[in-house]
């Protein structure tokens, strides 16, 4: 078994990666919080090499959450940018 197979504790602060969407560094505890307080619908695709990202999520999400986050169908980019533009403005 390697080690990422045993561990289920998501990386502290010390650790990030780059973000697709982002371009930039992150950490996993800002993805975990990402949209709306619910995380980012790539969460398990940049984080599962690193540690079970799944299994974690699943334990600590409720069942509503994980449909929120991972299983409803997401809105097109060009609305979210229009979404974005309005709330910030």
């Amino acid at each position: 078994m390697n080690k990422k197979e045993e561990t289920i504790t998501p990386p502290g602060d010390d650790l990030s990666i780059r973000c697709p969407k982002l371009g930039h560094q992150i950490f996993f505890s800002y993805c975990l919080h990402e949209n709306n307080k619910l995380p980012c619908f790539k969460i398990l695709d940049c984080w599962h090499t690193y540690f079970q990202a799944e299994k974690y999520l699943k334990d600590t999400l409720t069942q509503s959450d994980w449909e929120a986050a991972f299983e409803t169908p997401r809105k097109p980019k060009i609305l979210r940018v229009c979404h974005n533009i309005i709330v910030t403005y």
